[in-house]
């Protein structure tokens, strides 16, 4: 029986809408301003690459060398397209976040009720909320069933207030949240003329803090444009010590500060994040902030609630026990007339338009069994929602005749301690609720009292209740869920059950479950008598924690977070909110959840399918996995071109200017996309699941990791010099040198952003990986270096001479050597993980043995 909306609210037309828009404007705060796209365009103008090459091309015409002059100018386009194109695709995919993750609100229009993003609601609306609603504008009350709200985001007073259209203060407050009922208001204020808007509009000047991966890599930035300054006026000094030409000088100055700058990383870092975000959208997981995808792949632990997480959330009611007969009934049995008493005031204590399955089932059941349907007489006129702990509620009814039913349901042990009963009584009750749990049914206790008079008691449990007998359900894992847990559990991530449940239903249904429990359950009563030493303990041997609170759930967040956990918390009601914002990852259901749980969390899972959590901390790993690819490839590469600039010039080689800034603009538009593009589509390692979770405080790059990247990069400088040397000592000319250089650093190039797709499976193994972007950006860059080098206008521009077959030979061979030594290292590395596995296994097989 849903509530029913009276007929004579009609709400606006939209025409109207029209109208009031028009005049009061969208229901949002004046935005910060977004990016278009020549804000973009101003921002990448700013970027210290874009700065060099224009003080390079303003040196050139300067010169007179205008051949030079318009590449420099055609590599500032470039370099702007390909930032504006990361830079956009990164915008896009924020502002697509930005928009799922608004909310919709419920209003009347032209007597329909329909949802609408909630920056559309126009002043004159009449909106409609709900229990686990925020509501979303100011206005006045026109109609409520049993309506309380709390108003602590305004007023700071946690307790909620019960309020009506003929309440002194009829008025309800944008930000505020429903604590239970209905109430329909009109919309008098919206956007910053509410009184939330006005208070808050300075919170839009708020930057979010940078992530720990962000902070690192701006350092390490930093530090790389100190040394690129540094060595840029070495350099300069010292070319100007030696010609006397200080134009010649600056260049090759300005030549190596390019070559040492690693602009690629942070627009690396941007695109990764918000295009990995942008991914995890369309397989529905809504990510609030696209830095969350940075620590998701760090999650140590799960927190899940059990109803419709773990289980499938159908509530099928199994079993009735009625405690005046004390037999207990099953499904075939409900139609006997002995149950009529338990299952009316089963009913009659649910939500009269119920949402929580359990309800939803008893009012079916009540619809099928009983002769003839009262719900249409009666109307709820007082009621005392969910609350104690353990949980009870109570609701009171009455018909035009003045009868009335006050029916109450709870947990089975918040209706005994305020049933009548006496001590056999309740220990009789209790192993029959034992024996239910046990198989894993979740039970509810069902009572009913007589009360005259309006002086109602101030709480329920003071009302005298008749004990009538229990209802139980039985709510099965969902299919699959062992293997959801033992992927879990494989990629080395504990699992924590925090549920409102008894501990015999939970122990039962967490063991179908396939999840892993060596300690005995802890309910939310102890949880608070605990000190914070004993809580930190106690949070890392237990598996189960039932008969939870929210104070008790908030307390094993933080003890876990205490203990340097990395934690995800599920959850989907009002209580949950507290956990979820204090947790590192807060998870919200998009079908069950409250609004409450949606906006307090980090992560909205649409289809509640805890699956897609494990898809998300993939996505995590994947994404921090290729970001440090990204990084490592741009040291390792920049490392030759730093040396093969400034070393024989530094070591007075015959030729010291081997490379210009043409030479160095090229190789950095090669090396761009390769980073930025090319490894974001990178797909995950085979065993990315099978590792345990990085620590979250580890730097992104470690001591050996940085050292495997310089090793690298010196490597091929060796191969890059030896091709210089091997040329020189040949009697090979300037041109003949520069191109055989040139040409070995673009196929080392080639070759490392291949190696580096793992540091730990082989080349060939990756390719089982398909990633077209690398194959097609490899292609193109073949196709660029042949044209060079056999096109002769480029050939004369770019000052080098094309190749003869033999020649070009040594340049792969010596790149390959340079380059593919590393494939050696990745195999012993293999070989030696897999014998520590098998002795790993002998010495278990040994123990076991003993």
């Amino acid at each position: 029986m849903p509530y029913q909306i009276p007929g004579h609210l009609k709400g606006l037309t939209d025409s109207e809408v029209a109208a009031s828009r028009k005049q009061y404007g969208y229901n949002q705060l004046a935005t910060v301003r977004k990016s278009s796209w020549l804000s973009l365009l101003i921002d990448i103008v700013k970027e210290p690459m874009l700065i060099l090459l224009v003080v390079i091309s303003l040196i050139y015409v300067i010169v007179g060398d205008y051949g030079e002059a318009a590449f420099m100018f055609a590599a500032i386009v470039a370099v702007s397209a390909i930032s504006f194109y990361q830079d956009n695709r990164s915008k896009k995919a924020l502002e697509a976040l930005e928009k799922l993750n608004e909310p919709l609100s419920r209003v009347i229009r032209d007597s329909a009720v329909v949802d609408i993003p909630t920056h559309e609601i126009a002043v004159g609306d009449l909106c409609i909320t709900e229990e686990g609603k925020i509501i979303n504008a100011d206005g006045r009350i026109v109609h409520s069933n049993d309506f309380s709200v709390n108003e602590a985001s305004l007023t700071g007073e946690s307790f909620s207030v019960f309020k009506d259209s003929r309440s002194e203060d009829n008025r309800v407050y944008s930000g505020t949240l429903t604590v239970s009922g209905l109430a329909v208001f009109e919309v008098t204020e919206v956007g910053k003329e509410t009184r939330i808007g006005k208070i808050g509009e300075s919170l839009l000047t708020i930057k979010a803090e940078p992530s720990p991966l962000q902070l690192q890599i701006t350092r390490f930035v930093k530090t790389m444009a100190i040394i690129g300054i540094v060595i840029f006026l070495m350099v300069c000094l010292f070319r100007y010590y030696e010609t006397g030409d200080f134009v010649a000088s600056l260049l090759n100055g300005l030549t190596l500060a390019m070559s040492v700058l690693p602009e690629e990383i942070p627009v690396a870092f941007t695109t990764f994040m918000a295009l990995g975000a942008w991914k995890l959208m369309q397989q529905g997981i809504i990510i609030k902030r696209s830095s969350i995808v940075e620590t998701l792949g760090s999650t140590t632990v799960i927190c899940t609630d059990k109803t419709g997480t773990i289980t499938e959330n159908s509530m099928q009611l199994i079993n009735l026990y009625d405690f005046r007969t004390d037999k207990t009934y099953d499904t075939p049995s409900f139609g006997n007339p002995e149950l009529s008493t338990l299952i009316s005031y089963a009913m009659w204590s649910s939500e009269p338009a119920p949402f929580d399955p359990m309800e939803k089932t008893l009012h079916n059941v009540y619809e099928q069994t009983q002769p003839s349907d009262l719900r249409g007489d009666y109307r709820m006129f007082h009621e005392y929602p969910l609350e104690g702990k353990p949980p009870m509620m109570t609701h009171l009814f009455a018909d035009a005749r003045k009868n009335r039913i006050v029916a109450a349901k709870g947990a089975p042990e918040a209706i005994l301690s305020v049933s009548r009963l006496s001590a056999d009584e309740k220990e009789r009750v209790r192993e029959r609720i034992k024996t239910f749990a046990q198989q894993g049914y979740r039970i509810l206790g069902v009572a009913k009292s007589l009360f005259e008079g309006d002086d109602f008691p101030k709480k329920q449990q003071d009302f005298v209740f008749e004990f009538l007998g229990l209802t139980v359900f039985y709510d099965p894992p969902k299919k699959g869920i062992k293997e959801v847990f033992q992927r879990i559990y494989d990629a080395g991530i504990a699992v924590k059950v925090i549920t409102g449940d008894n501990a015999d239903t939970t122990n039962a249904i967490a063991a179908q479950a396939g999840i892993v429990s060596d300690a005995p359950p802890v309910n939310g009563a102890e949880i608070i008598n605990h000190s914070e030493e004993e809580l930190m303990q106690l949070s890392a041997r237990t598996t189960l924690f039932t008969r939870m609170f929210p104070e008790a759930k908030l307390a094993v967040v933080n003890a876990l977070k205490k203990r340097g956990e990395v934690v995800a918390m599920l959850g989907d009601g009002v209580n949950d909110g507290p956990a979820l914002k204090a947790a590192h990852i807060g998870v919200a259901m998009g079908n069950k959840g409250t609004e409450i749980a949606k906006s307090a969390a980090a992560l909205v899972i649409t289809n509640d399918d805890l699956e897609k959590l494990i898809t998300g901390i993939a996505a995590g790993r994947r994404i921090y996995a290729n970001i440090k690819k990204a990084i490592q490839y741009i040291i390792s590469i920049h490392i030759p071109i730093i040396l093969t600039v400034s070393l024989p010039l530094f070591l007075g080689w015959v030729f010291p200017q081997i490379f210009t800034p043409v030479h160095v603009i090229f190789l950095e538009l090669v090396m761009g996309p390769t980073c930025s593009i090319v490894y974001e589509n990178e797909p995950m390692e085979r065993n990315a699941m099978q590792r345990p979770p990085r620590i979250m405080t580890d730097t992104f790059l470690n001591g050996r990791e940085l050292m495997i990247s310089i090793v690298q990069g010196l490597v091929i400088t060796a191969g890059v010099l030896f091709a210089y040397q091997l040329t020189a000592q040949a009697g090979g000319s300037e041109e003949k040198t520069r191109t055989m250089v040139f040409t070995t650093l673009i196929f080392a190039n080639i070759l490392l952003s291949f190696a580096n797709r793992s540091f730990y499976y082989s080349i060939f193994e990756r390719f089982k990986g398909r990633n077209p972007l690398l194959t097609g950006i490899t292609v193109g860059v073949l196709a660029m270096l042949f044209a060079i080098l056999y096109v002769k206008p480029l050939s004369r521009f770019f000052d080098v001479t094309s190749l003869r077959a033999s020649e070009l030979a040594i340049c792969i061979a010596v790149a390959v050597v340079s380059v593919l030594w590393f494939e050696v290292y990745k195999w012993f590395r293999r070989k030696r993980n897999t014998l520590s596995a098998h002795a790993g296994q002998a010495h278990d097989g040994s123990r076991d043995r003993l």
